[in-house]
């Protein structure tokens, strides 16, 4: 953190302008070197000349500084927003490759002393990683919910109420004997209580893993049903082969697609029949059933009944005077006419959507749910145990799970992970 670091922040060149940042102690240093020594306004964009240390002029360009702790690293930080050629951001970062102490930033390492610095907590930090990663509007909102400190926000509050339950439980210990310690002598069970529903709550609400890979779909039942025609209905691409041998589809065809700013995974998945044809078709169809296991919703193109528990029963090829009609059909289409597809994608989009973050609220990653997790059975422990002591270490590790989760605790593996997401610039 004693380096001063530099990057290029914005796309790539070519590009009307480019913004190169500089973060440390030694910005100001370079910023006069490369712009002049009197430094511009703070928080105020000037105009300046860029010139190298041998008086060639590199660039005129608008100057920004932003002196600790009031900037987005919470160091000395400066801006340079140039033209964006290619060959005028190599020229002012050959410039400032060359001035001492100065080293082009690692993935990540501008939001990562931001953290350091106490600008942004763990969760927040996610969020931006997120929202970079962002393809679609759902994704966007809860990206954003996260990196402007919603969950932070829930989180300090679980704290706080914690820190008031094991206050109180401290109280306790030490002057258990006295009138005015508590109502009864007893800890708040009510209020522990209903800081359990509440972190249950998350608990039960929509997954992070979800939200970014989309929500997925797979289409099963035996060879020749129409699965890879309604495949690539829904996706609206060829991307399966069609056609009436059986056994076509000998392994899983995966494609991401947004509908209505609904993230999905559709998934082709080979024929499913009791005996199979040859090596390769039986490798295909056990790789179909462990993908229908993980799979959001499977839609059941089959004989009725015989789809996986929760499936949706689909009537497929409704077109053909072949087609078997099923008593109960959540939709009978044909992929070839185009009838019941758009009514299946409404559908769709409504039971994905339920599955993902109400507006404002963010979807928790793995990590954020194993943390949960642990401050939840860390109460549920603590619920009605007699024994003031275990009570009290039961609501510690609590208040360390809580800590976790926003950086107040962490280990460097799981930032260096965290921040290997990020680009160069960021």
């Amino acid at each position: 953190m004693t380096d001063t670091i530099y990057a290029l922040s914005s796309g790539a060149p070519p590009a009307a302008i480019a913004v190169v940042r500089i973060s440390g102690p030694r910005a100001a240093g370079a910023l006069r070197k490369l712009a002049g020594e009197t430094l511009p306004e703070p928080r105020r964009a000037g105009l300046r000349a860029l010139v190298a240390h041998d008086g060639r002029a590199l660039d005129r360009a608008l100057v920004l500084w932003f002196p600790a702790p009031a900037s987005a690293t919470g160091e000395d930080l400066a801006e340079l927003h140039l033209h964006g050629g290619r060959a005028v951001v190599a020229a002012v970062e050959k410039e400032l490759a060359a001035l001492p102490g100065l080293r082009r930033a690692n993935p990540g390492e501008f939001t990562r002393r931001a953290f350091v610095k106490g600008r942004i907590d763990l969760a927040e930090a996610e969020g931006l990683a997120d929202l970079l990663e962002a393809e679609t509007e759902l994704q966007r909102a809860s990206a954003l919910a996260l990196s402007q400190g919603a969950f932070s926000r829930k989180v300090e509050d679980w704290r706080r109420r914690l820190l008031a339950l094991a206050g109180a439980v401290e109280a306790l210990l030490d002057f258990g004997d006295e009138d005015d310690v508590g109502e009864g002598g007893e800890p708040d069970w009510r209020g522990l209580e209903a800081l359990a529903l509440d972190l249950r709550d998350w608990l039960d609400g929509p997954r992070a893993e979800t939200l970014r890979e989309g929500f997925r779909v797979a289409l099963a039942g035996p060879p020749n049903a129409g699965k890879s025609t309604l495949f690539n209905a829904l996706v609206e691409d060829e991307a399966a082969i069609t056609s009436a041998r059986a056994g076509t589809t000998r392994d899983v065809i995966v494609r991401s697609v947004a509908i209505s700013g609904v993230p999905f995974q559709f998934l082709d998945t080979a024929g499913l029949r009791e005996a199979g044809g040859d090596e390769i078709e039986v490798i295909g169809m056990d790789r179909a059933r462990a993908e229908l296991a993980r799979a959001d919703l499977v839609l059941w193109l089959g004989e009725e009944g015989e789809g996986p528990e929760g499936a949706w029963e689909i009537e497929p090829q409704v077109d053909l005077a072949s087609t078997v009609t099923k008593q109960v059909a959540r939709h009978r289409v044909s992929a070839v006419t185009g009838e019941g597809v758009d009514a299946l994608r409404q559908d769709l989009v409504a039971t994905a959507s339920a599955a993902m973050p109400r507006p404002g609220r963010v979807a928790l990653n793995t990590r954020q749910r194993r943390l949960i997790g642990e401050a939840l059975a860390a109460l549920e422990s603590a619920r009605g145990c007699p024994d003031m002591l275990v009570l009290a270490e039961h609501l510690r590790l609590a208040r360390v799970a809580f800590d976790a989760l926003t950086g107040r605790a962490s280990t460097e593996d799981m930032l260096d992970t965290l921040f290997a997401r990020f680009c160069i610039g960021k």
